[in-house]
Parts: structure tokens; sequence; C-alpha cells
């Protein structure tokens, strides 16, 4: 029985990893799980310079998930590279790391920064920040930025990158096409949808951005729907997260087309989910004779 998954030439043990923002960079979690049991550690964002985040509150619970507006807030790449990443380099499994910023200079300057890290196996683009240079648009919910910005990363990056697409539009094939035309590597999806929650007592928003990204398992059928349409769209491999509880969920999103998952805000219920995860999908693969994941792979047409 073989459950290892290969991503752009990157072999992991397993298709399982961690959705950024949910597991630190790793150390965090690294007293609850066995971070080498894990196919890939996914880090948290990261950006060029510090970023201090949103103000707070920046956390709500919502029926069947929450909400966050954190704001990707990070230390910044510096510093991040002499202690998340001297920290993972002690760890045998792959790392791939979350990249963030306010303009495609930001993007090029933070890559290139990577460039060189040899414990870096892959780059996970973020393109939910906000686009300042060209009036807040966000890179991932316009095809024409989103393809600029992809040509932009890809040409500065060593690592092969993945683009981590945004739910929040009409249509995510055009996104997938779009990153893919501009040299997209790998797709993950998909990133938080954008929602709300009003405190009635206190007539006030319950986070002080406003609005704030809903994840957990009320988002897990719009992911799968996203990425079974991806995954027939384009022909890249494809990391999909959204809502991820259990294997049986896990299972799904490979039955749907996904090569590897991102296991996220059940970080935050159970600690040790992930482990958990790689168990279960060990343990269905035994009980219903598959030896290797490819033979489930896109299997629902």
């Amino acid at each position: 029985m073989d459950t290892s998954v290969k991503i752009c030439g990157v072999t992991m043990k397993n298709p399982v990893t961690v959705a950024s923002g949910t597991f630190g960079s790793g150390m965090e979690y690294s007293q609850f799980v066995d971070l080498e049991k894990l196919g890939a550690v996914t880090t948290k964002g990261v950006a060029i310079t510090p970023w201090e985040g949103n103000p707070t509150p920046r956390v709500a619970e919502v029926y069947g998930g929450m909400l966050n507006a954190i704001g990707l807030q990070n230390p910044g790449v510096d510093t991040f590279i002499e202690r998340d990443l001297a920290f993972l380099e002690k760890v045998d499994t792959k790392v791939i790391v979350n990249v963030c910023g306010h303009s495609v200079k930001e993007y090029e300057e933070c890559v290139e920064r990577l460039a060189d890290c040899d414990n870096v196996d892959l780059l996970e683009i973020n393109v939910s920040c906000p686009n300042v240079k060209e009036g807040g648009i966000a890179f991932g919910t316009d095809p024409s930025s989103l393809n600029n910005i992809t040509k932009a990363v890809k040409s500065k990056a060593k690592q092969p990158i993945i683009m981590k697409l945004s739910p929040n539009v009409t249509d995510i094939t055009e996104m997938a096409r779009a990153a893919v035309d501009g040299g997209a590597d790998a797709l993950s999806l998909i990133n938080t949808i954008t929602g709300m929650k009003i405190d009635i007592y206190r007539r006030a928003f319950a986070l002080a951005n406003k609005t704030g990204g809903m994840s957990g398992p009320a988002v897990k059928p719009v992911a799968i729907r996203m990425v079974h349409q991806v995954a027939n769209a384009v022909d890249v491999p494809i990391i999909g997260m959204g809502g991820i509880m259990t294997a049986e969920d896990a299972i799904e999103f490979i039955m749907a087309g996904a090569t590897a998952v991102s296991v996220g805000t059940s970080n935050f219920n159970d600690p040790t989910v992930t482990s958990k995860i790689v168990d279960g999908i060990e343990e269905f693969m035994k009980s219903q004779g598959i030896e290797s994941l490819d033979e489930i792979r896109g299997c629902v047409k």
C-alpha cells in the first residue's frame, strides 16, 4: 500500500498537510503532532516585512465553523528563516511556505529571499491579499491580476509555485486557467469565504474588521464542488481544503480530483486531528483494497 503523492516533482509520504494560518509554522503544534508523520507542513503566511495584522477582535465562532480577520500577522521573512525554517530543517517532512504581500513587488522580494533556502520545497502564493497599488482589488478575484502576479512570482521563484485561489468569484475555473496560463505549477483551494457576524446585544460587528473569512465544515460542500470543477478544467496538481475534519472528508477531496489535502480549522478543535486523518486514510485504503491513491483520485466524474 502506497500513501505517497507527488506534487511538481516533490514526493510527500502521504497527502496530508495543513492549511496556512491554522498550524503556526509547525513548531507551535509539535507538542501535539509528530510532524514527521505529515506529508508536509504548510507555514503561516510570510511577507517581506513584518505585518501587525488587523485590530481585535479578530476571531468569531459561527455555526459550522469560524470567522477570522487576522490580517496575515507575521514577523517577516528574515525572522521566519532564522526561527521557523531553522526548526523545520530538523524535521523529516516536506515544507510548503505560504507567501503574502500587498503588491507584486512585495511578493517578488519575498520569493527571491526564499529562493536559496534549501529546505523550502514548495511555495504557496496567497493571492487573497488586497492589491494596494491597484486600488485594493484582490489579486485572487480578477483573472488578469492573477495571471500577472503568477507570471511575476514564477519568474523569480526557484521552487515550484502553488497559487492559492479565492472562492469569492463567479467562476473558479476562469481563475484556475488564469493562474495556470501564468505559469502556476499547482493550485490550492479553497481559501475562506467572506462572511459576517453581528453581536445583537452589543449592536456591533463581532469582528473589528466587520467581515472575515469563514472556514470550517460548513464550507466543505462548496470546496468539494470547486475542486471537482478545477480538476476537470486544468491539468496541474491540486491541494484541496475547506472543512476537512476526518479521513472520510479528505478522501472525498481526493475522489473529486485533489492530489493532496490541507487540514485547517479542525486543528483548533483537535490539535491531533492531522495524525488521525493520516491513520484514517491508511485504514480506508486497507479496508477497500486500494494499493495507491492514484486508483481513486478523480474517480467521480
